[in-house]
C-alpha cells in the first residue's frame, strides 16, 4: 500500500520577518522591564572614575612638584585625582594624617619620627596607633634663618624673640641647632609658636618682634623682597638634610599599593617636566598662579632654587641617607623624651619607588 508523503514547504520571507520582530520585540518589552525595577542613578555616574587622593600639605611653593604633575595631566594618566587642603600647623598635619582623615601629605621626615617615637607635640588618645611612613622624598627643605630687617646676623638674635611652628618639631630644632653653633645659647633667646611656614611669614610681617624664625623657599624671598635678612642657609650651617616626604599610614599604603605606586609614577614624570629647561616659562607662570605673593621677579629666582641639582627638589624622589643622618642626630639630641635614633628604615618604605622603577 502506497503511504502519501507529506512535504512541508519553507515559511515565506514575510513570515520570517514577522516572527523576527515578535521575538525582538518581547526581549525588548523584558529589558524595559528589567530596567524599569533598577533603581535610577542622579544624577548621573562618571562611567570610569579617577581614584581620589585627599592630601594635607603646607602652602609654598615647595608644592610646585604637584602642581606641574597636575597641569601636565599625569596624574589624570594614572586615573588619580589629587585634592588638595592645607594645614594651619604640624599639630593639625599629623593629627588628621593619623586619624585617617587625609591620605597622603607632604610633610618633614622629623614629623613622622617624632609621632612614632612618641616624642610628639600634638595630643593623641591612649593607644593610637601611629603607622606613618614616608614613600618618597621631595627635598632638603630649602631651609633658611629669616630675620627683621634691623638682624643681620644669627649673633644678633640675643634678647629677641624666635618664632617656631612648635619647640618639638625638627625645623626648630635645626633653628636650635644653628643658634648653638653661632654661640647663642637657648636662654639668650624666647621661643613662641607662631604655625607653619606661611603663618609665621605673615607674622614677622604682622609682628616685627617676631626677630627670626626658620623659613622655606620661597617664603625667603618674599622676604626678602620686604626687607627682611636671611642670615644663614642651613644647608651652609649643618651639611645635607632630609626636609620633606610623602607620608601616609602604613596600613592605607598597603591596602591601596597600586594607587601609592601610581601616584609616584605620576610624581616622577612631573619632575622631569619641571627639570626640562624647555617649560622655564610655564613652571614660572605655576608657580605665580598657586604661590601666594609671588610675582613673575620672585617666580625667577625660586626657580633657580627648585630647579637645581644642588639645591632644588630632589632630582629623583629618593632618601637622602646623609641627609637622614642629621635629622636623627637633631632628634637624639633634642627630643624629648631622650632617645637615641639611628634606624632610618624604621620611617620610611622603598617598596614603592622600586614598583615604580624609581631606585
Amino acid at each position: 500500500m502506497l503511504q502519501r508523503t507529506h512535504n512541508i514547504s519553507a515559511p515565506k520571507p514575510a513570515v520570517v520577518i514577522a516572527l523576527v520582530a515578535l521575538l525582538s520585540a518581547s526581549a525588548a518589552f523584558r529589558l524595559h522591564a528589567q530596567q524599569a525595577l533598577e533603581p535610577k542613578s542622579f544624577p548621573e555616574k562618571h562611567p570610569d572614575p579617577p581614584q581620589v587622593i585627599r592630601m594635607l600639605n603646607f602652602a609654598g611653593g615647595f608644592n610646585l612638584p604637584l602642581w606641574i604633575t597636575q597641569r601636565q595631566g599625569y596624574f589624570a594618566g594614572e586615573k588619580i585625582d589629587v585634592k588638595i587642603d592645607f594645614t594651619p600647623g604640624s599639630t593639625y598635619q599629623l593629627t588628621h594624617l593619623i586619624a585617617g582623615t587625609y591620605d597622603m601629605g607632604f610633610t618633614a621626615i622629623d614629623n613622622i619620627i617624632a609621632y612614632r617615637e612618641g616624642q610628639n607635640e600634638a595630643y593623641l588618645p591612649p593607644g593610637t596607633d601611629v603607622d606613618l611612613i614616608a614613600v618618597l622624598a621631595s627635598d632638603d627643605a630649602f631651609l633658611s634663618i629669616s630675620a627683621q630687617k634691623d638682624i643681620t646676623s644669627v649673633a644678633a638674635l640675643k634678647g629677641h624673640t624666635v618664632t617656631v611652628d612648635a619647640l618639638t618639631t625638627g625645623f626648630a630644632f635645626v633653628l636650635r641647632e644653628v643658634l648653638a653653633r653661632n654661640g647663642v645659647t637657648e636662654s639668650e633667646v624666647k621661643f613662641e609658636r607662631a604655625g607653619g611656614v606661611a603663618n609665621r611669614y605673615r607674622m614677622m610681617i604682622e609682628n616685627p618682634a617676631h626677630a627670626a624664625t626658620t623659613q622655606i623657599t620661597p617664603f625667603d624671598l618674599l622676604g626678602e623682597a620686604r626687607g627682611f635678612n636671611t642670615i644663614a642657609r642651613v644647608r651652609d650651617v649643618l651639611g645635607p638634610y632630609l626636609g620633606n616626604v610623602a607620608a601616609a599610614k602604613r596600613s592605607w599604603a598597603e591596602a591601596h599599593r597600586d594607587l601609592v605606586v601610581r601616584f609616584i609614577r605620576a610624581y616622577a614624570k612631573g619632575l622631569d617636566a619641571m627639570y626640562d629647561p624647555n617649560n622655564r616659562q610655564i613652571v614660572e607662570a605655576i608657580l605665580v598662579a598657586n604661590a601666594s605673593g609671588m610675582t613673575p621677579e620672585l617666580a625667577a629666582k625660586a626657580y633657580d632654587v627648585f630647579v637645581n641639582e644642588k639645591t632644588g627638589f630632589f632630582r629623583k624622589p629618593v632618601f637622602d641617607q646623609a641627609g637622614f643622618k642629621t635629622v636623627l642626630a637633631l632628634r637624639s639630641k633634642y627630643g624629648v623624651p631622650q632617645k637615641t635614633l639611628a634606624d632610618a628604615g624604621r620611617y620610611y618604605d622603598t617598596s614603592y619607588l622600586e614598583a615604580a622603577g624609581i631606585k
